[in-house]
């Protein structure tokens, strides 16, 4: 472990007495801050959210994925259980209410409001999981309309389960609850035992997720794919991961989300660090994916910038 550890910790410290050309660029423009991000389309608009605010979660808008506007703090942490750490939120709208989850002080929570922009209240303000600590909690439902929650337990490093909701899409039933992926590919073991940020979507009746792994501080944070045949069967990773990682002039990418643009196009939006001398503010950057004709899953990496408005 030492003899890996050294070069590793070198490398880093050279990264981080270096600038890079995407550190330059950020300096002349001005970069969405958000890490973690997710975007909802609602009403031909996009809403990003994501994890950078200390009193809650901030939402931008835009009609164009690539000039976008703050708009407001969506979830206050007056409104919600916690006091800090308000990381990776997502929103879905569901029979007509918009449904937030995210993290708070190391713990899954769901808010909700009549808004995509807010305010998001939770109407008890407690942990979905009680007595754990747990992050990033993605919902997800099934063409048959059972819902589930994809979310992060600290219980094997950061590994990532699965677990059925009951109707009102907060109540966990404990006794459905499944492993999905730990860390078990060496790109995954740079530093530390990480496998998280899961989000599931399904084509052509199979279950694809992409997470995240290592350290988000790592330049060498990455995105990797696995497939199922049943959501709560075995998750079986591409033997070809990470299928994003460094694209470009990019470090510490990752913890994607995924959503369908304006003209039904599947897109990944992802968070980088600032730059090779700074882990933040991470930014915002937006690329596609796409399905080859044996149902694999690639992600393109050419991307696009998120720009706040001039």
């Amino acid at each position: 472990m030492k003899k890996l550890f050294v070069p590793v910790l070198l490398l880093f410290i050279v990264l981080a007495c270096s600038s890079s050309p995407v550190e330059e660029e950020n300096e002349k423009v001005r970069p969405v801050p958000l890490a973690d991000p997710f975007i909802l389309l609602h009403d031909n608009v996009y809403y990003a959210y994501g994890t950078h605010a200390d009193n809650g979660i901030e939402v931008y808008v835009s009609t164009d994925l690539k000039n976008w506007r703050f708009q407001d703090i969506a979830l206050n942490k007056e409104n919600s259980y916690g006091d800090r750490w308000f990381w990776a939120p997502e929103v879905y709208y569901v029979n007509g209410q918009f449904y937030m989850y995210y993290s708070a002080e190391e713990h899954i929570c769901m808010a909700t409001s009549d808004s995509p922009a807010g305010p998001f209240v939770q109407k008890e303000k407690k942990p979905m999981l009680e007595g754990e600590k747990s992050i990033d909690n993605s919902l997800f439902i099934d063409d048959d309309g059972t819902p589930y929650l994809f979310f992060v337990r600290f219980n094997d490093g950061n590994n990532i389960w699965v677990v059925e909701l009951e109707k009102d899409l907060m109540t966990l039933k404990a006794e459905t609850m499944h492993h999905c992926i730990s860390v078990s590919q060496p790109w995954e073991e740079v530093w530390p035992r990480v496998n998280e940020g899961p989000i599931v979507i399904k084509h052509n009746n199979k279950y694809y997720m992409t997470y995240s792994a290592n350290s988000y501080e790592s330049p060498m944070y990455g995105i990797g794919i696995a497939t199922a045949d049943y959501i709560k069967g075995e998750w079986k990773k591409y033997t070809d991961n990470p299928a994003l990682q460094s694209p470009g002039s990019l470090q510490g990418v990752g913890h994607n989300s995924i959503f369908i643009d304006k003209e039904g196009k599947l897109r990944i939006v992802f968070h980088a660090h600032y730059g090779s001398s700074s882990v933040h503010p991470r930014c915002m950057y937006i690329t596609t994916a796409s399905f080859d004709a044996e149902g694999r899953m690639k992600i393109n990496p050419k991307y696009t910038q998120c720009l706040l408005g001039q």
